[in-house]
């Protein structure tokens, strides 16, 4: 059987213009989680950056894109859309990774670091990163 899930998330930028990422299971990711019923994109992408990171005040700025995957959970077939947009984390905000979603580091990257990184990613990371204009 197939399932499809809405998801969203954000390419956070602090201050200094530096990409928020975070480390999952063994690879470097960007924020994101599924859509609650009633919820509309905007609001899951912003919620789920606060829970995720410890970030609040968090600006919403414009939709970047969205990315697909596919892959099997308890013998399903999930295919994810995850809506993605540029956030602004005003100030120097402590950084708390939320451990029951398995983020063990979060960390502001600036662009001449993040390509190094971005090998140890996900395919749709590396092309929502792209597609951002944060690399140029």
């Amino acid at each position: 059987m197939q399932k499809e899930i809405t998801a969203a998330g954000g390419l956070v930028f602090n201050d200094a213009n530096e990409l928020l990422v975070i480390y999952r299971r063994g690879k470097w990711d960007l924020p994101k989680g599924k859509l609650d019923e009633g919820e509309t994109i905007e609001a899951c992408a912003v919620r789920e950056v606060e829970e995720e990171t410890g970030l609040t005040q968090l600006v919403l700025g414009e939709k970047i894109g969205v990315t697909h995957h596919a892959y099997v959970q308890d013998g399903d077939n999930i295919l994810k859309a995850s809506h993605w947009y540029r956030m602004q984390a005003p100030g120097a905000q402590k950084l708390v990774p939320q451990t029951e979603e398995d983020i063990e580091k979060i960390q502001w990257i600036n662009a001449t670091a993040l390509p190094e990184l971005l090998k140890n990613s996900y395919s749709n990371i590396v092309e929502i990163v792209h597609k951002s204009g944060f690399l140029r």
